[in-house]
């Protein structure tokens, strides 16, 4: 079976000048930015179901979570919810794609998509990689309480990453903090904070200023997302990936990160690629199989 693929990012609202000029002058502030500008969580495509113990968890997928595999690989996703720091309650999934697995990878995922939707890909992209997976949706997304905001985004990760740290035993060097889109933002704030084996930025922000608004040129205090001021605290190797024909989060703004990187890694800018179909590519399926096959394993030895 093929790679199923979900390669849904960050998308933008459409905004007239006079909703620009009342977002950011009246007064700006980050939430508002980020909630006009970011997160557009969808219906949910899964529900999560408790036993009586309140100890196990069932994943139930609609048909709109578009599931590829059979029965056997459902079996190998494991589910739980855990609490953030804001006190939201967050769905998290296991994925064990294989049993010879060196690495993990967090993946905080795009956009307009949620565990469920992702599920499939995940079994696809960790099988192939030799990874397992972990992810988690982020407040207000799938089964997740609360709201999405930027807050809650660095809380989500924060307590997906102690989940994966106490609940699975996985130790720091043996996780690879994976970030897609709007997920580049809470796995740049966390790998800033704490080293792993490697972080991956998959078609990275800047800043939400600078998305939308090209010609920004420094970071401002109500500035959403600033990728751009934390990347040269992160210590771990970075592989950036994107696509030169990306129409919603110029390319830009990955060559950006790059260069501001401590320990960059070669990067992947796929040439024609755009926002969401990146993992369509080969390249991007070698590129991440060389760096967790080869290169991760010479770093680390």
């Amino acid at each position: 079976m093929s790679c199923h693929v979900m390669p849904w990012g960050l998308r933008m609202n459409h905004l007239s000048l006079s909703e620009l000029c009342c977002l950011f002058c009246c007064p700006p502030c980050p939430s508002k930015i980020t909630s006009k500008l970011a997160f557009l969580p969808p219906e949910p495509t899964y529900t999560l179901l408790c036993d009586e113990s309140g100890s196990r968890w069932t994943l139930h997928l609609s048909e709109r979570a578009d599931w590829q595999y059979s029965a056997r690989e459902k079996d190998a996703i494991e589910c739980f919810m855990t609490r953030t720091s804001r006190g939201n309650r967050i769905a998290c999934m296991f994925v064990r794609c294989s049993p010879s697995a060196r690495f993990t990878l967090l993946f905080s995922h795009g956009n307009a998509v949620d565990l469920g939707q992702m599920s499939s890909f995940y079994i696809g992209l960790g099988s192939r990689i030799n990874c397992n997976v972990f992810s988690y949706d982020y407040s207000g997304y799938g089964a997740s309480s609360g709201k999405p905001s930027e807050k809650n985004l660095y809380a989500d990760v924060d307590a997906a990453w102690h989940s994966l740290r106490t609940r699975y035993g996985i130790r720091p060097e043996n996780v690879i903090v994976y970030g897609q889109s709007i997920g580049t933002v809470p796995s740049v704030d966390l790998a800033a904070r704490y080293e792993s084996a490697a972080v991956v930025l998959h078609s990275p922000l800047t800043s939400g200023m600078r998305v939308a608004f090209p010609d920004t040129k420094k970071t401002y205090c109500f500035d959403a997302f600033p990728n751009i001021d934390k990347i040269s605290k992160v210590t771990s190797p970075v592989l950036v990936i994107h696509g030169t024909e990306d129409e919603v989060i110029d390319f830009s703004h990955g060559l950006a990160l790059y260069e501001r990187c401590q320990r960059p890694v070669e990067p992947l800018w796929v040439e024609g690629a755009g926002h969401n179909d990146v993992e369509l590519y080969g390249q991007y399926l070698e590129r991440l199989k060389q760096f967790v096959a080869h290169e991760l394993v010479n770093l680390s030895t």
